[in-house]
């Protein structure tokens, strides 16, 4: 990469964070209890909307893989997910009536909250739908792999977005408050993935999975990004760019091996595929706050009148990591 576009970027990096800090205003705390940090605590950072039903699991999952404190914006929910979350103690939450499309879909709260309670912590970025899966996850804390990154001088960890679906008809078995998500959709796309190398970030770009199968057919290159990178070792210098897609210093994207070996890196289960599916793209698309004049809803929307099978007979069911790991969809690197 050239020394001018070395400048761009830095320059552009200072514009995103001056942009957080002007946005930091359409945030109005409901519970702050980032006192309780402390400096070794492993910290979520997510936004979200009308996601009452899904807090428990989501909670619970994270807790138990070693998550001590939650920071969430609640985009003006109706549906008492505010309340819930204020009632939590490990929970810091801030409300806002602002436009989520005008606020970068969510990034420039969150860039504001990590700069202000995430320097110097490991801090994971997800929706209320996305469950980080890590190599050795079913008998090691998410501590120990963030413990290794640190030995290693890792400051930035990967993981793909792989979209998880039932074998049935997504109203066919109703989600329960507190269930275990993955016990209805438990089938994903083994292969059907893409990926090239985002030039100017040097990030990869990935596509593929039944969105891109069964919602983006005819034009799989406007099918939704799978790549992700999480989990950061957060400084207040960093920037997210793009969702977790990419961030600024360009080297927290180099998250793998360009002479053919492999990095460590997870899997994010993606429980979007439920019975609340098409409510929730049909307030979306009314809402028009996401992506390119919410072109994904608007796909979500039309092709949900077809009654679509998501399920094919190259699905693949979930077992645990190590399968993940076989299909190549993950890998332990060198971590041993």
């Amino acid at each position: 990469m050239g020394v001018w576009q070395s400048y761009r970027l830095r320059v552009q990096r200072k514009r995103w964070r001056v942009r957080a800090l002007r946005k930091r205003r359409e945030l109005k705390v409901v519970a702050d209890r980032t006192q309780q940090i402390r400096p070794e605590d492993i910290l979520i950072f997510s936004t979200l909307r009308n996601e009452r039903v899904r807090l428990p699991f989501f909670l619970r999952y994270y807790r138990a893989m070693g998550v001590s404190h939650f920071v969430f914006v609640d985009n003006d929910s109706t549906d008492g997910s505010l309340d819930y979350l204020a009632d939590q103690n490990d929970v810091s939450v801030w409300h806002t009536r602002a436009s989520y499309k005008k606020s970068r879909f969510g990034v420039d709260w969150l860039n504001w909250l990590q700069r202000k309670y995430g320097h110097g912590h490991w801090c994971l970025v997800v929706d209320p739908d996305e469950f980080l899966i890590y190599p050795f996850c079913d008998t090691r804390p998410l501590q120990a792999l963030t413990d290794w990154l640190d030995a290693s001088s890792i400051k930035s960890f990967s993981a793909m977005l792989l979209d998880m679906y039932p074998k049935e008809d997504l109203n066919e078995k109703p989600y329960q408050e507190g269930q275990d998500p993955f016990e209805i959709a438990n089938w994903f796309d083994s292969g059907n993935y893409s990926y090239k190398k985002n030039k100017r970030f040097g990030n990869l770009w990935i596509q593929g999975g039944p969105r891109s199968r069964v919602f983006f057919r005819d034009k799989p290159e406007k099918a939704p990004a799978l790549n992700k990178i999480p989990l950061v070792k957060w400084d207040r210098r960093y920037t997210y760019v793009s969702s977790t897609h990419m961030l600024l210093p360009r080297g927290l994207n180099q998250v793998y091996d360009e002479w053919g070996g492999e990095k460590a890196s997870g899997i994010l289960l993606h429980a979007k595929f439920l019975d609340s599916f098409n409510t929730k793209a049909a307030e979306e698309l009314t809402r028009k706050q996401h992506y390119s004049a919410s072109v994904e809803y608007r796909a979500y929307a039309e092709t949900m009148r077809d009654d679509p099978e998501l399920w094919c007979k190259w699905s693949e069911k979930y077992i645990n990591w190590r399968q993940l790991e076989i299909l190549g969809l993950m890998s332990k690197g060198n971590w041993a």
